[in-house]
Parts: C-alpha cells; sequence; structure tokens
C-alpha cells in the first residue's frame, strides 16, 4: 500500500510538472507572436496561473514610469471588482499589491480576514474580503532588475496559503510577464527608432539639396515633427535675442488668426508676451501641458489669448534653435487638446531643431561663400604664381632653405648675413688610398653607403644645411634653422657618426677595406648666404669657424673628434674633453690650441 501511494504521489507530481511546462511552453508562444502588444500574454499567464494553482482570480498591476501609481493591466475571474482595467491607485497607499510592487518582496497572506488593513476597515481589503469573498492572498512582483515594475495577484476564496511550488511557479510566469513588457517595449523603441531615422534621413537628403534655400528643409522638419508627435499645427520662427520682431519663416496648419499675429506685427520679441520669444531671450525648451492654464495666459497676453480663445491651442512645445550658444528661433508644436509632448517627442523635436539650424548655417556659408569666390580669382592666381616660385626654389635650394623660405613667405633669408654656427666637417680616413687600388663599383658602393647612413644621421639631429664633396662632409647648425645650442647639436652629431662610422669600418675591414674616420668641429660667427648662377645657386657658409673645422677634421685621427676652443668650453660641463695641444693649422696666422672629445661619452 504504501509504495502504491508514493508511486501515485509521483504520478501525480509527474503531472503537475508536465502541466507547468506546457503551461510555460504555452505562454513563451504567446509572447513570441505578441511582438507589439503584452496583453496576449498577461491574459494567457493569468488563466495558467490560476488554472495551476487552483485560484479563483488572478490580476496583473503595472506601475508608472515615476512609480507614483500602478494600474491594473489584466485580470481573470472577477466577479466584482474594486477597480477595472486601467484603473489606478497610489503605490505609497502601504497596501499589499503597493507595497510588493514598492519592495519587490512577495506578499504570501494565509487569511485577508486576519490582516490589520480588514481589522482596521481598509475600504479596498473590505471590499476585496466582503464582496469578491477573497481570503488567501498570493502578491508576487515583477521584478526587471533590482527593481519591480508591477504584481501578479492570485486570490482564493477559501483560507488555504499558496504553497512553495505554487510560489515558484508564480515567480516564473512574472519573469515571463517582464519578457513580454520588455519585448514590446523595444519593439515598440525601434519602430519609433525607425520612424525617426527615417524622418532624419530624409530631412537630410533635403539639407543636402537646398543649399541655396533653408525653406524647404523647414517644411520637411515641420511635416515629419507633425507626423511623428501628433500635432495638428506647427511653426518655425526665426528671431535673435536682440530683435524687434519674430519672423514666421514656415508653418504647417496654422489657423489664420495665428498667421495674422505674424503678419500684423504683434509678434514682438517680448518674453511676457510670447511663449516663442520667451524660449528664444530665455535659449531654452519651453513644454506647457496646458496653455490655457500658463502664466502668460493668466497675465492677459493678447498672443496667447487669442491662440487659446481662437485656435483653440492646448499643448505646446518650444523647441529654440540653438546656435554658437545662441537662440536664433524656435520650433513650435501645438495640439488643441490637453495632451503633453513626451520625453521621446521632445528629443525628437530637439533633433529637428539641430537639422533646422545646420540649414540655416549651410546656406549662410554658401552665400558668404558665393560672395567670396567674386573676389577670389586675382588672390588664387597670385598664389599659384608664388607656389610656383617656392617649388623652382626647391629645385635648386637646399630642401632647409627652402621649406624655411615658405613657410615665412619671404626671400630675405637668401641675403648675405652673419650668425653664430655650429660646424662639423668629417671625412673617410685613407679613402683615397682605397680609391686608387679598389674597382669603381666598390668605390661607388662604399660612398652611397657613407651618404646614405650619415644622412639619417643629419636629418635626425636637426641640421640646417649640409654640403657632400667627395668623402668630405660639412654640416651647419643654427642656419637657415634656429638652434638653441648650436655647439651642443654638432657635438652629438659628431659622436653619432663616430659610432655609426665605427660599425661600417668593422663590415667593411671584413671585406678587405681599411678605412677610418675623423671630425673637426667649431663654434663662431661666419657669413652665411646665396652663391652661385642662375640654376645653380648654393646657400652656403664661408669665415673662420668653417676653415678651422675643415682644418680640424683634416688633423683628426681615425675615431677622433677634435674641437675648436670656443666649441669645447661650450660642452665641457656635459662631456669629457681632453687638450690635444697647440696645432698649426693651414690658413691660420697662429698656433690653435686644440681638444679631442674622449671617447668615454661623458662623466
Amino acid at each position: 500500500m504504501e509504495k502504491d501511494s508514493k508511486r501515485e504521489n509521483l504520478l501525480v507530481e509527474l503531472r503537475r510538472g508536465l502541466q507547468r511546462e506546457e503551461a510555460t511552453r504555452s505562454i513563451l508562444g504567446v509572447i513570441q507572436n505578441s511582438r507589439d502588444d503584452e496583453g496576449p500574454v498577461f491574459e494567457a499567464i493569468l488563466t495558467q496561473a490560476a488554472e495551476l494553482c487552483a485560484a479563483s482570480q488572478a490580476s496583473l498591476q503595472l506601475a508608472n514610469a515615476a512609480r507614483t501609481q500602478f494600474e491594473i493591466a489584466s485580470y481573470w475571474g472577477f466577479e466584482e471588482t474594486a477597480f477595472n482595467v486601467g484603473g489606478s491607485a497610489p503605490l505609497d497607499s502601504g497596501r499589499p499589491i503597493p507595497e510588493v510592487i514598492r519592495t519587490g518582496r512577495t506578499i504570501n497572506t494565509t487569511d485577508l480576514k486576519n490582516t490589520a488593513f480588514y481589522v482596521k476597515k481598509d475600504p479596498v481589503i473590505k471590499h476585496v474580503v466582503d464582496v469578491e469573498g477573497v481570503r488567501s492572498w498570493l502578491i508576487v512582483p515583477l521584478l526587471n532588475g533590482p527593481q519591480a515594475i508591477g504584481a501578479i495577484a492570485l486570490s482564493r476564496k477559501v483560507v488555504s496559503p499558496f504553497s512553495d511550488d505554487e510560489i515558484a511557479l508564480v515567480e516564473t510566469f512574472a519573469a515571463q510577464a517582464v519578457i513580454a513588457i520588455e519585448n514590446v517595449r523595444q519593439f515598440r523603441e525601434l519602430q519609433t527608432r525607425l520612424a525617426h531615422e527615417v524622418a532624419t534621413s530624409e530631412i537630410l537628403g533635403v539639407i543636402s539639396r537646398s543649399r541655396e534655400d533653408e525653406k524647404p528643409v523647414f517644411e520637411a522638419i515641420l511635416d515629419n515633427a507633425q507626423a511623428l508627435c501628433n500635432a495638428p499645427m506647427s511653426a518655425l520662427v526665426l528671431a535673435r535675442a536682440n530683435d524687434d520682431h519674430q519672423i514666421l519663416a514656415s508653418h504647417r496648419g496654422l489657423f489664420p488668426k495665428a498667421v495674422e499675429l505674424f503678419e500684423g506685427g504683434q509678434m514682438v520679441l517680448d518674453a511676457t508676451v510670447s511663449y516663442a520669444a520667451k524660449s528664444i531671450i530665455e535659449e531654452r525648451l519651453i513644454d506647457l501641458p496646458d496653455m490655457g492654464e500658463s502664466e502668460l495666459y493668466k497675465a492677459g497676453s493678447p498672443v496667447v489669448r487669442s491662440m487659446v480663445d481662437d485656435s483653440k491651442i492646448r499643448s505646446v512645445l518650444f523647441v529654440p534653435l540653438i546656435l554658437n550658444g545662441e537662440a536664433i528661433g524656435t520650433i513650435t508644436l501645438f495640439r488643441q487638446q490637453v495632451q503633453p509632448f513626451s520625453p521621446q517627442e521632445v528629443a525628437l523635436v530637439q533633433t529637428f531643431a539641430a537639422q533646422a539650424v545646420i540649414a540655416i548655417e549651410n546656406v549662410r556659408q554658401f552665400r558668404a561663400l558665393e560672395s567670396l569666390n567674386a573676389g577670389l580669382e586675382d588672390r588664387v592666381e597670385a598664389q599659384v604664381g608664388e607656389i610656383e616660385r617656392m617649388g623652382r626654389l626647391k629645385r635648386f635650394l637646399p630642401s632647409a632653405v627652402a621649406d624655411a623660405i615658405v613657410q615665412t613667405g619671404s626671400d630675405e633669408l637668401l641675403s648675405s648675413h652673419r650668425v653664430l654656427l655650429g660646424v662639423v666637417f668629417c671625412d673617410i680616413r685613407g679613402f683615397t688610398s682605397f680609391c686608387e687600388t679598389a674597382e669603381p663599383e666598390e668605390t661607388i658602393e662604399i660612398l652611397q653607403t657613407y651618404h646614405e647612413e650619415m644622412g639619417k644621421l643629419i636629418n635626425a639631429h636637426g641640421a640646417g644645411v649640409d654640403h657632400r664633396m667627395g668623402d668630405g662632409i660639412m654640416v651647419l647648425f643654427n642656419d637657415p634653422l634656429p638652434c638653441d645650442d648650436p655647439a651642443g647639436s654638432a657635438v652629438g652629431l659628431a659622436i653619432a657618426m663616430r659610432a655609426k662610422m665605427a660599425e661600417l669600418s668593422q663590415q667593411w675591414k671584413r671585406l678587405g677595406y681599411r678605412l677610418g674616420f675623423g671630425v673637426g668641429v667649431s663654434l663662431g660667427y661666419a657669413t652665411v648666404g646665396m652663391v652661385g648662377y642662375e640654376g645653380r645657386f648654393e646657400y652656403t657658409a664661408s669665415g673662420t669657424a668653417i676653415n678651422l673645422a675643415s682644418r680640424l677634421c683634416d688633423e683628426a685621427k681615425d675615431g677622433e673628434i677634435l674641437l675648436s676652443p670656443r666649441a669645447a668650453i661650450a660642452v665641457e660641463s656635459d662631456l669629457r674633453v681632453e687638450a690635444r695641444g697647440e696645432l698649426v693649422l693651414k690658413g691660420m696666422r697662429e698656433p690653435v690650441e686644440t681638444f679631442r672629445l674622449s671617447d668615454v661619452g661623458s662623466d
């Protein structure tokens, strides 16, 4: 007998489980087929919940967006009810249903007649018990994240509390109800967004085709705003805060009386007379749920009175056109009934306002461009001539000099002038002997590699000018490109050159070439300018500093960097400099004290 009883219980549980699975599957099917209306889903949920939980009544309540009220969205099994579908009640009453929505916690009442609400003769609870006969009551929240957006309520007319399994089942149904609500919300948002995108795209198309006239754009904006915001009348007004009157740039559906206000000069830009003026002057959106209850209507404004009394306008939305932080007009939508505009509608009109500003600016810029083009031809011709001249300069001037002339727009740089220079001379040791025995192709390959690697370093160190003569290179710092530390920059380049040449010398040594490298660096004033003839100019320098660097390079041994006294003094605080003694240099009347840069970079 005990086995039969257990078997029977298992069969009952199995049938119950199958029924619940079938109910869940059935509701999911309804959800799938109800993309734009949650009503059928609510009905299916309440029917299944009531049948599977042996409830006599079932209802589904939803809170409003502000969470101040809730309303019955659907109900099942009621013969008498305190509220009809769509009826609302406050969310702060403390009664069971609003309390579940407020707290997000399930309430399972064994006997409603024993609750404090009934004992204290709460009118709603007494109606539920005495008229509808409810005793046991289960209320489960519809949880969307941590917050309840509504509740499912099941009731029995006998004292029979709901079991844990039944509560779990209703919680599953509540989750499905939330899914349905979210699906419908997302579907409606998608439909609205698509409609808004189509409208926006259409207006942008009109903007692209209306470079000379903004009026077609205004008309397209008002047409779409009216259609998408359910507004039978609209207007686009232009004015700035310092103007005297408002200009009716475009309108749709306005009554003659309203148009006459503009044409008769009554639409002054006065915030005490017109809300459009107020929106422009205060640079803010104004949303009037009922213009008949507005301050200006009560104050007796002739404009507002005429709109309400003559044109029967009630709900109105004023959205300013903002350009560079200043209002230049408004878009206004009118309704002839009290029906406030939704946040989504307000946001859409704000988008349209931004597009209107784009159209206004496009037309202004187009007209300004046309005016500018009228006198631009001669200037363009002159600039083209200047560009061609600079192009010719680049063909026979060093790149740095030509770039400096182009940037300054003046060729004064080409005239002879004195300047403090950091000068570097370097060449390959043993190159003349190498050329006597090497093949011409080998000589060219050595020179190509040498000049390519040295050129990279010269560019990287920001030198102004360099000249190359066979294996000899002269580099100038501080002209034509200014340099904060000519000596330091020159010595820095010399060190980098020495390091790179040490690598190249090792590579060449493996090929049987014995080549070295020497550098001379000086600091001093020299005369710089153009030398040559038409088509063959060079930007070069002459003076003692140039000759001294050249002679020091001639005297430098392989791997040695020789410095003039002035160059050595300029860098000795940062680098290790050693005295090399006096040298008698060609072209110098007196012996010159020379210094060498130590192989060790710095102290």
